[in-house]
């Protein structure tokens, strides 16, 4: 049922308390691939002269990774999936400034525990 899942259905573990996986709907995934932009480099540069967190990248990547997720649900839900076990990130940089964040999983139907 496309649509079905929800956040609380995606996990980093393997199985999901209470839950019983009836069927495996196959890996899942989102890309996003990103850059900053000029402005957000003079901002960041501005930012690590000073120290501590760089903002504006902080707020690029966090969008990334949202963007992926987002992705993921959309991909598990095409699928037919109602949960996501198995979550992850990865992030690749794949030119200089250009970063790949991957969000991927296995979807699969869950239904209360038998």
């Amino acid at each position: 049922m496309p649509g079905s899942l929800s956040t609380e259905n995606v996990t980093t573990a393997f199985e999901l308390p209470g839950q019983t996986i009836i069927r495996n709907c196959g890996v899942v995934r989102g890309i996003v691939v990103r850059s900053n932009s000029v402005v957000g480099n003079f901002v960041a540069g501005l930012q690590q002269i000073m120290g501590g967190n760089i903002s504006a990248f902080t707020s690029l990547c966090e969008q990334a990774r949202s963007d992926a997720f987002d992705q993921m649900l959309d991909h598990a839900a095409e699928r037919g999936a109602n949960a996501i076990i198995g979550m992850r990130y990865d992030a690749n940089e794949i030119a200089t400034g250009v970063t790949e964040v991957l969000a991927y999983g296995t979807a699969v139907w869950v239904e209360p525990g038998r």
